[in-house]
């Protein structure tokens, strides 16, 4: 599983990129579903007489999603950066509609989305687009549940067609902007370069580049505190999983105290076991979403 440090998708055609599709820097991948042979209706209009309108194309189909902290941002603000990129690769906008001129509904059930929690859909708040670019075929789909973001991204390449590299994602040196931003706007972020498998309390060694941005964020920032949640998934008994989500949020704590000098009375450490899920626990991948640390933000 790529960690929220993630800061680029690299979008490959051919032998060759063209140019990077870069995400904010707070996107985390949650999957990747592809098939060496398989079939997808790329949409072509809006939800017209019944159906959605749709090219069939056939050959190596990749489906990808993130989820990234969008805070105030709308769908058209995520959506934006993403159409300028992939139309200086030189793709060729096909379709393009915000959930209003899709179709809500209908279009939002009548064209292929990846399940949540995978991808996660609103249906009066997403936006979609279809591009083309020589045989290869992309569309990408952009919605918000706040204060998170999801994108979708799905791409055909032809059995005959130069075999294309993969969708990369680079780990950001400087994630200042994805995490301070998400804190200062929202309020609370989530540390998503910590990773604590099921039952561990344990923090690795790290260096974890999330820690150094909150010590410097409360050096810069006198009149604020700090409050560490630890949460968990279902596995297990719930005062357990409270005692694990406090422990998990105890060893932040302290390796901001010791590794970092921020003040004991600027941080606190609390959990919540598995009382506020991101997603459903239904699956492994939402369960290793709902094992996780959050920052709080507060105000002296």
């Amino acid at each position: 599983m790529i960690r929220a440090a993630a800061l680029a998708a690299l979008l490959m055609t051919g032998p060759v990129a063209a140019q990077d599709l870069t995400l904010p820097a707070s996107a985390r991948q949650i999957s990747d579903r592809t098939s060496p042979l398989d079939s997808y209706d790329l949409p072509t209009g809006p939800y017209a007489n019944g159906s959605v309108p749709a090219e069939t194309r056939e050959g190596r189909v990749e489906r990808y999603t993130w989820r990234l902290q969008a805070g105030s941002s709308t769908t058209l603000q995520l959506l934006a950066p993403l159409r300028d990129q992939i139309e200086a690769q030189g793709y060729k906008i096909l379709f393009e509609c915000d959930a209003r001129v899709c179709g809500g509904f209908d279009f939002r059930f009548g064209t292929e989305v990846v399940p949540t929690p995978d991808m996660y859909v609103a249906i009066q708040d997403y936006r979609f687009l279809s591009a083309t670019k020589g045989p290869v075929a992309l569309s990408l789909l952009v919605s918000r549940n706040p204060p998170d973001g999801y994108v979708q991204m799905i791409r055909v390449t032809p059995q005959d067609a130069p075999d294309p590299d993969p969708v990369v994602v680079e780990q950001a040196v400087e994630g200042s902007v994805g995490v301070l931003e998400a804190l200062a706007t929202t309020g609370h972020v989530i540390l998503d370069d910590l990773h604590f498998p099921t039952g561990e309390v344990a923090l690795g060694e790290g260096p974890f580049d999330s820690l150094t941005l909150l010590a410097g964020y409360l050096t810069d920032n006198p009149n604020t505190r700090l409050a560490l949640v630890g949460h968990t998934d279902d596995t297990g008994a719930l005062q357990a999983n409270i005692a694990v989500s406090k422990s998990r949020a105890e060893a932040v704590r302290t390796r901001l105290i010791d590794a970092h000098g921020v003040a004991p009375d600027r941080i606190e450490a609390q959990g919540v076991g598995y009382l506020s899920p991101l997603t459903s626990n239904a699956t492994p991948e939402g369960r290793d979403l709902n094992r996780r640390v959050e920052a709080v933000l507060l105000v002296n």
